[in-house]
């Protein structure tokens, strides 16, 4: 246990330096603070991209649910690659055009100060609490669930101990993210990830290795059980599950698709990297790389899950979700215990890190600025991004502590899918926005407005009423495509329009050749590749 502690207080200073070692001195500039003086390269951009999108939730719920059904899990993994193409090759480029610092200036040239308004808006909200909360919550209680014997020191209360992690965890990241801003961010992840790969490729290599090798994953039967009856495969290798599955039928893709649009393309937490990138082909060439970093983020996820499935196959799991912690606790021994321990920091960490300077850019800049003081100078603009880090501190570590408090009312709730759907409230709209502001000409803004507030009432009707039963991934792709042709009929029917300059225009979708657009040809074969190889998994693997 002294080895393990040692590494991890090593990790911490480790953290800490490198967050300081780039601290800019003086006055400080928007663009230094925000955005590292958009001049993060390729590598930067994979690496702290992928970094922020894992967090602890993926290594016991999305683990667990692997134990469960197998490789359909693995397609919430490798099919944020078609994200992160039209991240790449789409939305990105438009962003480094016009050199917004968020997506709310984007929305505000083509939609509106309301729309962007309403964007602006949601994010903060969904941001400070949700998003704060949820990665905390999950970070503290994986780390308290697989190692709750290393901080006894704390308390004989599991739920203080959590919470006093949670606490720490949060302060940490905040006092980083207050000094360095997205400079100390993107240094850490790199160290955040690299210990977070070596931690999931020793989980993977341990299973595998315990199950009798790699082919032994297509060995023996295993029973998924929903509704009335069973169904039997001869493996749990399949990414393609029945349409009548109740948690992943192989339709959900679809839904899964548009709400990438939303995650890959429209959150400002990840695309703030790609928006700092020193150029378009760096941004590109640093998200094709993270679409590939994908596919190897699903094996140490997902693989575990399946392997320890067929280790157990006679003696199953009463909890799925003890998936990680039976790996860690069976198989690991001193010394590799503190990496896995400091991989779930690090899950933890890059997340929270990355929302806290988010939610301090998307203030500062569309809020302060925009409404409180048009005339504001950089450097009032990075104390205030500053203190909204420290607002926001508190805002994540409350909803934290309150997912803490309910989970450990309720061992045996699992709110993972509850708060999908508590962000798919707001997530729709938002797709829905950022597609109409990208693939539209000239839309009506009310009508844009209309369309956002009509997802919410969607989903409730929905999920409450007409298709209790219909799958949320499903459901949210009915309620995005609703909503969007709220927008786009209007504007296909009617001939013409006045444009903000006074000029008559044409309502018309945008053309394939200003959607697209490649740094070089050989990005355009690249993205192919990327895409190909994606159509290829799932037909190897189906």
């Amino acid at each position: 246990m002294a080895i393990d502690f040692g590494i991890v207080i090593v990790y911490f200073i480790l953290i800490f330096a490198m967050a300081l070692s780039g601290r800019a001195r003086g006055v400080v500039t928007k663009e230094e603070y925000f955005l590292s003086n958009r001049n993060l390269k390729w590598y930067s951009v994979a690496i702290s991209s992928i970094a922020t999108n894992i967090q602890g939730y993926q290594f016991l719920g999305m683990m667990g649910s692997a134990y469960l059904y197998g490789l359909a899990q693995a397609q919430l993994e490798i099919n944020a690659v078609q994200g992160i193409f039209m991240a790449a090759f789409i939305f990105v480029p438009m962003y480094l055009k016009d050199r917004v610092i968020t997506i709310t200036q984007f929305i505000k040239k083509r939609l509106g100060k309301t729309v962007a308004f309403i964007y602006s808006g949601a994010s903060l909200f969904l941001f400070s609490t949700v998003g704060l909360g949820a990665a905390l919550f999950w970070g503290a209680y994986a780390a308290e669930l697989v190692f709750g014997e290393y901080f006894a020191f704390i308390s004989e209360e599991r739920v203080i101990r959590a919470g006093v992690i949670l606490v720490f965890l949060g302060v940490f990241s905040a006092i980083y993210t207050y000094l360095g801003g997205l400079a100390a961010v993107v240094k850490t992840d790199i160290i955040q990830f690299s210990i977070l790969l070596l931690g999931g490729i020793v989980i993977t290599l341990v299973a595998v290795h315990h199950l009798g090798g790699w082919s032994a994953l297509y060995n023996g039967t295993y029973l998924l059980k929903w509704g009335d009856g069973y169904m039997e495969v001869d493996h749990l290798m399949h990414l393609h599950l029945p349409g009548d599955h109740p948690k992943l039928p192989w339709t959900f893709m679809f839904g899964l698709f548009l709400l990438n649009i939303n995650y890959w393309c429209a959150n400002q937490t990840v695309v703030q990297r790609s928006l700092a990138a020193r150029s378009l082909k760096e941004a590109q060439v640093g998200l094709m790389v993270g679409g590939l970093m994908k596919y190897f983020m699903a094996i140490i996820i997902i693989i575990p899950g399946i392997a320890l499935a067929g280790i157990l196959h006679d003696n199953p799991l009463s909890e799925p979700d003890m998936t990680f912690p039976y790996l860690v606790t069976n198989y690991l021994g001193t010394g590799v215990r503190g990496i896995i321990l400091c991989a779930l920091f690090a899950s933890l960490m890059s997340t929270v890190d990355s929302t806290f300077n988010s939610l301090a850019t998307l203030f500062s800049v569309d809020i302060y600025k925009e409404y409180i003081n048009k005339e504001a100078t950089d450097q009032q603009m990075v104390d205030v991004g500053r203190r909204t880090i420290l607002f926001t501190l508190f805002t994540g570590v409350a909803m934290g502590l309150f997912l803490l408090s309910f989970k450990f009312a309720d061992q045996q709730s699992a709110f993972t899918h509850t708060l999908n759907e508590i962000r798919y409230y707001v997530n729709c709209g938002l797709v829905v926005i950022i597609c109409g502001a990208a693939f539209l000409y000239l839309p009506k803004r009310w009508l844009t407005v209309v369309a956002f507030f009509s997802t919410v009432v969607l989903q409730f009707a929905f999920s409450q009423f007409l298709f209790p039963e219909m799958n949320y991934f499903v459901r949210a792709m009915w309620v995005i495509i609703i909503g969007f042709l709220i927008i786009a009929i209007p504007a296909f029917l009617r001939l013409r329009a006045v444009n903000e300059d006074g000029d008559v225009e044409k309502f018309r979708f945008r053309s394939l050749q200003e959607v697209f657009v490649f740094a070089s040809p050989q990005m355009f074969w690249a993205g192919m590749g990327l895409i190909s190889s994606l159509v290829l998994l799932h037909l190897i693997f189906h």
